[in-house]
């Protein structure tokens, strides 16, 4: 039977380090080196691998995975099975939401890394290729967009969510729940998630959101500021449900007839209510106000799609963010 064909692409992260003479481990290894590193991908499909970047992922741009969206399209076309793009875990969740929002198409995308370096002991990012792969590689992941698979587990982009600083088993969905699991080398898909609507890559990065968490005390006296600093729009992560002092409920009332402003859960998770709390600075006031609710999409995934949806000023923004609640 004839092997899938896969496209890798490296953009560095942990997974690509090693210790440097100057101290620390820094982003040095290449897709080459990291596919010879696992021998067992051989039996899973056949690899072309490439280094678009070496950088830690904080360093990656929006505008990265743009070109990275553009490049698997590209192979797609050509006839590849499927794409694992490999990259530091600090920024996953938000590329992997990129790709999801930009790669149309039934062809699995899956985005991995590792918690460890390559030299540290128990180093985790030779068993994440190797399951990343064989998701690509599965029928079974067709349909679901891009995923995250480190730890064994499958994640659906628009839920992952990276929660803590040092375990391997540092990414979970707290709202829905892992997909499925790679065990015994077999793709185990427990649950499926319809596609959202895909936005084109061609319409380049997304225009510059700002992003503010809201804490006790905070008395909104930068948000004046926001429309001269070239934002092109706000997603503000507020208390609970979505909610902000009362004082501050003027302010933003301003400056959503300046720019669009989505409103966002400081939240691990859950939705932004829109019919629950009546006080001034809770939901209801808020979106009569003009703010749009991001629905269950974590602060930094609303900046993104929200940074996507104005590369069109005609877009209906609240129709788009519905769409998450």
């Amino acid at each position: 039977m004839k092997k899938p064909r896969l496209l890798f692409l490296s953009l560095g992260g942990t997974i690509t380090m090693v210790p440097d003479p100057g101290g620390g481990i820094l982003p040095r290894l290449g897709a080459a080196e990291l596919v010879a590193s696992v021998p067992a991908l051989a039996d899973v499909a056949e690899i072309e691998a490439y280094s678009l970047f070496r950088l830690p992922s904080p360093s990656l741009e929006p505008g990265n995975l743009v070109d990275v969206a553009r490049r698997i399209e590209a192979a797609f076309a050509e006839g590849f099975d499927g794409a694992v793009v490999i990259q530091g875990t600090d920024t996953i969740e938000e590329s992997a939401f990129l790709l999801d929002l930009l790669v149309p198409g039934d062809r699995p995308v899956v985005v991995t890394g590792a918690m460890r370096g390559a030299d540290a002991p128990g180093a985790d990012g030779p068993a994440n290729l190797l399951a990343a792969a064989q998701v690509a590689a599965s029928a079974a992941a067709r349909g679901l967009g891009t995923l995250v698979v480190l730890n064994d587990d499958i994640h659906a982009a628009r839920f992952v969510q990276k929660t803590h600083t040092a375990l391997t088993s540092a990414f979970a969905s707290p709202l829905a729940g892992p997909l499925g699991v790679v065990a015994e080398g077999v793709v185990r898909i427990y649950a499926r998630v319809g596609r959202m609507p895909c936005l084109p890559a061609s319409a380049g990065p997304p225009l510059p959101v700002a992003l503010l968490t809201w804490a006790m005390g905070e008395d909104g006296r930068m948000l004046a500021a926001l429309p001269g600093l070239g934002y092109a729009g706000l997603v503000l992560a507020g208390f609970g449900a979505g909610h902000v002092p009362a004082g501050v409920a003027p302010l933003l009332s301003d400056l959503a007839a300046q720019m669009p402003v989505v409103l966002a859960t400081r939240c691990t998770t859950g939705p932004v209510f829109t019919s629950t709390y009546g006080y001034a600075g809770a939901e209801i006031d808020l979106i009569a106000r003009g703010l749009v609710p991001a629905g269950m999409l974590a602060p930094a995934k609303a900046r993104l799609l929200l940074g996507l949806l104005l590369r069109e000023p005609t877009r209906n923004l609240a129709g788009a963010f519905a769409l998450y609640d």
